[in-house]
């Protein structure tokens, strides 16, 4: 289908903030490549409307991501504003007159449930994933229980509110035993990711995590290599080996470029990468995510080199240097027609 009318969310108000901007651009100059008619939307701004409406031919710029993410001392007022502008009054009538709303509102709001549900009570079409399967994945300690259920390979993990708590046993356990990875349970792009390995640095990442009012995750950090599989629909495209310069794949490392090097397809033995594309096909489903969605699903091996499920992404990041892009590229397709194929999905 071209020539549709198309909004492109992007923007928000979660740490991914800058992340979301760059794939908002992206993604607005790939569909005016394809044809379409593009309004770039930032729900959290004032103005909310960025650009648009632009037509084919037209030039979209990029925004760059910083090496840290932004601050969070505006996020009350910002998700007013997210709620305020998907609810009523002039952008949520440019929403119910666009022919699509492509979601490019990665982490916060726009990752948990909260924009899909806004957007199916308009009876707007958007792309993604419903309310439902974003909140499924997006809390990480509920998501891999459900995924460890389905029997998928996930690791040992303990759930923590510090300050609400004393420190658990099993996470000194953990800590005593060897290197843990410490994380807020809901949250992307790796921020506020810590290798821990001793309990005075516990102590300072639990005090952070207290200031902020988050949840922590803490697991087992696993040596090996680290991979990650995105699917379509129902097709798992070529596996994505990351290759790390830096102990963790935290924020820096994902939008600097040359921090990692992301091979696609990855070089591992069919058998292996066939059994990567399987779990993410089965992670997917676990969690909800139907025919006409897309996910992306991260593994890290452990020291005998069996992969295990991290996390499920309900709308994994579209910036030039992102994952899944990476691996479109493997499958032979081209930027514009990735994101095409994610329009596809959600209007066939």
């Amino acid at each position: 289908m071209n020539g549709m009318r198309v909004v492109v969310l992007c923007g928000g108000e979660s740490a991914e903030r800058d992340v979301s901007l760059a794939s908002g651009r992206a993604v607005a100059g790939a569909l005016l490549e394809r044809g379409h008619e593009v309004v770039l939307v930032d729900p959290a701004a004032e103005p909310p409307v960025l650009a648009g409406p632009l037509r084919p031919g037209d030039v979209v710029d990029g925004t760059q991501v910083g090496k840290e993410p932004p601050s969070l001392a505006g996020r009350a007022r910002a998700r007013e504003r997210v709620h305020a502008a998907l609810t009523g009054g002039p952008v949520l009538e440019l929403l119910r007159g666009a022919d699509l709303v492509f979601l490019a509102l990665h982490g916060g709001w726009g990752e948990d449930g909260h924009v899909q549900a806004l957007l199916e009570t308009a009876g707007v079409r958007f792309t993604g994933a419903d309310g439902a399967a974003c909140a499924a994945a997006w809390h990480k300690g509920r998501a891999q229980a459900v995924l460890g259920a389905a029997g998928l390979p996930v690791p040992e993990r303990v759930l923590w509110r510090p300050g609400a708590e004393e420190t658990p046993p099993d996470v000194r356990r953990l800590v005593e035993a060897g290197p843990v990875v410490a994380k807020p349970v809901a949250d992307g792009s790796s921020v506020a990711v810590h290798r821990v390995d001793s309990l005075p640095l516990l102590e300072r990442v639990a005090a952070e995590a207290h200031a902020s009012g988050g949840e922590l995750m803490v697991e087992p950090f696993l040596p090996g290599r680290e991979f990650t599989v995105a699917v379509l629909g129902d097709e798992a495209l070529p596996v994505v080996e990351i290759e790390l310069t830096t102990p963790l794949f935290d924020y820096t490392a994902k939008y600097q470029p040359g921090a990692v090097n992301e091979v696609c397809p990855a070089r591992v033995p069919d058998e292996f990468a066939a059994r990567l594309r399987e779990f993410a096909l089965r992670a997917h489903r676990a969690l909800g995510f139907g025919a006409g969605t897309y996910s992306r699903t991260d593994f890290r091996c452990d020291a005998s080199g069996e992969p295990m499920c991290l996390e499920v992404n309900a709308l994994p990041g579209l910036t030039s240097g992102s994952l899944l892009p990476c691996a479109a590229a493997g499958a032979g397709w081209t930027y514009p027609e990735l994101i095409q194929r994610l329009v596809d999905l959600a209007t066939r």
